[in-house]
Order: structure tokens, then C-alpha cells, then sequence
């Protein structure tokens, strides 16, 4: 099968696979290569897969939908990082999530601001039309 996770910017897995491992709004459930077409929506959790040959692999993602269609099996969520073992995982989750954290508080601010700015001039224009 093909594993193809793709997030709103960018495509972060495209790879060969044995099987994927996934938690669906209907449950956790094992895909493998002669499983019958589906389609689920995810939630956010830790998405599991074995490459071709490979070890076992981890994917933290956000909610989204998973298809498997053929030997394709589609992933498109929100967010999607990735991690080598559950432990780094955690890690790198944490670093992105601060991060984000950040972004949003920043751009909460500016929006703030934003609306202030916009609620003044419409007082002085109520204020100019009333003379």
C-alpha cells in the first residue's frame, strides 16, 4: 500500500507500507493491504505504521479523514508531525504545540488591536455625523 498524509500546506508522508495503524471517530483499527475500501473520519491521535521493511513508525495527527481506495490509503488532517518513537513524539509534539501557542496568542493580540482601531473610528464617525 501507499501511505500519502497530507496537511494543508504540504504533503508530509508519501511511502510504501505494510500496514497503518489508526483511530477513526468509530474506533482503533488496522488497515492492511487486501482490507476493503473505506473511509472514516479521524480523530486526534497517534497514527502507526510499518514501511515497507521497516520498523514500526509514529504519526501524531489532528483530526481529519482517512481513505483507503486500492493501495492508497489517503490522510488529510489539520496538523500532522511525525516521530521516529513515541518518546521523541512527545517531544517534538510539544515543541510544535508551543510554538503554535505562541503564533495564536500573537495573532489574538493583533486582532484585538485590530478590532479597537475599527470600534474608535466608527464612535468619531458617529461622533462627526451627530454635529
Amino acid at each position: 500500500m501507499i501511505l500519502k498524509v497530507m496537511v494543508p500546506t504540504r504533503i508530509v508522508l508519501d511511502e510504501p507500507i505494510e500496514r497503518v495503524g489508526l483511530v477513526g471517530e468509530d474506533g482503533a483499527r488496522t488497515l492492511l493491504p487486501r482490507h476493503v475500501d473505506f473511509t472514516t473520519a479521524l480523530v486526534p491521535s497517534i497514527l502507526s505504521y510499518v514501511p515497507d521493511g521497516g520498523d514500526e513508525q509514529y504519526m501524531a495527527v489532528d483530526e481529519g479523514l482517512i481513505c483507503k481506495a486500492g493501495e492508497e490509503v489517503l490522510v488529510s488532517v489539520e496538523n500532522a508531525v511525525q516521530g521516529p518513537g513515541l518518546g521523541d513524539l512527545q517531544e517534538t509534539i510539544a515543541r510544535e504545540f508551543a510554538g503554535r501557542d505562541e503564533r495564536e496568542r500573537s495573532t489574538r493580540a493583533t486582532l484585538a488591536r485590530l478590532e479597537l482601531s475599527i470600534l474608535r473610528r466608527f464612535l468619531e464617525l458617529g461622533d462627526q455625523l451627530a454635529r
